[in-house]
């Protein structure tokens, strides 16, 4: 069944959200970078990159190695973590009902590049429910935790920031969403999400956590009073 909302646009991340990539884009982007001279673990890929985009985790790496990773760096991170995804990447349990059972308009703001956007959505089942909604950190000077994605991507929806609601599962999509006016949702139920998780979402602004996808229309149908949205 449809549930009604008080908000206009509802804008979704992709990578945790949509899609359980994040663990696998960790471990990949972990194993690639170490054999390009930078030693890190998957869980050193979470805790530093989650939610950034993959240009401003290459360029802060490059700061501390003092020079440029090659070319085949980047296409080698590019056709492996096509590799992985083609093979195991699954949408996230009953998000598919979830955004069947949504009123508002929908659209897509991501940190990954527009082809990645769109491949692993395809990958999901999921693009359908998107296209041709989809926004990408490369459409703007600054990627999360700046506002600059989520304004644009209201922007090009011709939707007021305020009326605006986001899901994130990373700290820096929290911290953009708010920074752009608007209501944000952290959603912790995607296999890379720790127990703590949540705690740091909400401390990061979030307005409501929740784990389960099938709790989305309901939490989205209580934004108007933000003072009533509760933890699920």
């Amino acid at each position: 069944m449809t549930t009604s909302s008080p908000c206009d646009l509802v804008i979704f991340d992709c990578d945790g959200v949509l899609v359980d990539s994040e663990a696998l884009a960790c471990v990949v982007h972990a194993e690639v970078l170490t054999q390009h001279g930078y030693p890190i673990s998957a869980e050193q890929v979470h805790d530093r990159f989650l939610g950034r985009s993959a240009r401003e985790a290459r360029l802060e790496v490059e700061r501390e190695l003092g020079r440029t990773l090659p070319d085949a760096y980047t296409a080698q991170l590019k056709a492996t973590i096509d590799r992985v995804f083609d093979e195991k990447l699954q949408p996230i349990p009953y998000i598919a009902d979830a955004l069947a059972g949504l009123s508002p308009r929908i659209c897509v703001a991501s940190s990954g590049t527009p082809t990645r956007i769109r491949r692993s959505l395809g990958t999901a089942g999921l693009l359908g429910h998107f296209t041709p909604h989809l926004f990408s950190a490369m459409q703007v000077d600054r990627g999360k935790p700046a506002p600059d994605l989520f304004l644009f991507a209201a922007a090009q929806m011709n939707t007021p920031p305020a009326r605006c609601l986001v899901i994130e599962d990373s700290v820096p999509g929290v911290t953009a969403a708010r920074a752009a006016g608007m209501t944000v949702l952290g959603f912790h139920g995607g296999s890379h999400c720790r127990p703590a998780t949540s705690v740091a979402l909400r401390a990061a602004g979030a307005n409501a956590t929740f784990n389960d996808m099938r709790a989305l229309p309901d939490l989205i149908a209580q934004s108007l009073n933000r003072d009533e949205i509760t933890a699920i």
